[in-house]
């Protein structure tokens, strides 16, 4: 049994566990946020709206998470839901693609957000969609996004072809963007297309 101290990721405080061999045969993946912090993100009853599965509103707390974790670049934070994801997803059998980013806000952002998170919580993934507009959809009015031309290719239609699809975002708002890839995808061949996002806006 190995005692490990570290700091909460969000407020800092001493974070205290303890992680042994039951936690290693399970491969749980340790606590990075202590209590306090975790109260405050808001987990949501009802999950699923139009095929899209949610776990978080997007209250002041999750919104001052994404500010940090997107805009102010702090990558570390992509470990603060690291358990919750692994839960939800570690067992998924479908093929996990996750939202992709434009080139050019990769470049700006130095990382993909929605891998990272993924990363962190040791789910695989794999990358068959490329988005080829660098529009913001956060900046657009719903009318706008409904009006979206496609924002996505197919990189190679053979790999998706019959295969079931298990998208992943971080957050759901209009559901353009999770529209748009759910067609590319089924356009090109994929037999059933679902989406996840931790957070929904």
């Amino acid at each position: 049994m190995q005692q490990k101290i570290t700091h909460c990721l969000i407020c800092e405080r001493s974070l205290q566990f303890t992680f042994g061999w039951k936690e290693l045969f399970k491969r749980e993946l340790p606590k990075t946020i202590c209590e306090s912090c975790e109260k405050k993100f808001q987990r949501i009853e009802t999950q699923e709206e139009e095929g899209t599965v949610s776990l978080f509103h997007y209250n002041e707390t999750m919104k001052d998470f994404l500010h940090r974790y997107k805009f102010l670049h702090d990558i570390l934070l992509a470990h603060v839901f690291n358990q919750v994801l692994q839960q939800h997803l570690k067992h998924e059998k479908s093929i996990i693609v996750p939202i992709p980013m434009h080139v050019d806000s990769l470049k700006k952002r130095t990382f993909a957000h929605v891998d990272e998170l993924l990363k962190a919580a040791h789910i695989p993934f794999e990358h068959h969609l490329i988005k080829i507009t660098g529009e913001q959809q956060s900046l657009k009015s719903r009318q706008e996004r409904l009006q979206t031309p496609q924002l996505f290719e197919i990189i190679e239609h053979s790999k998706i072809r019959n295969k079931n699809i298990l998208l992943i975002d971080d957050i759901y708002t209009t559901g353009t963007t999770i529209q748009h890839a759910k067609r590319a995808l089924k356009e090109a061949g994929a037999m059933e297309v679902r989406a996840f996002t931790l957070i929904h806006g």
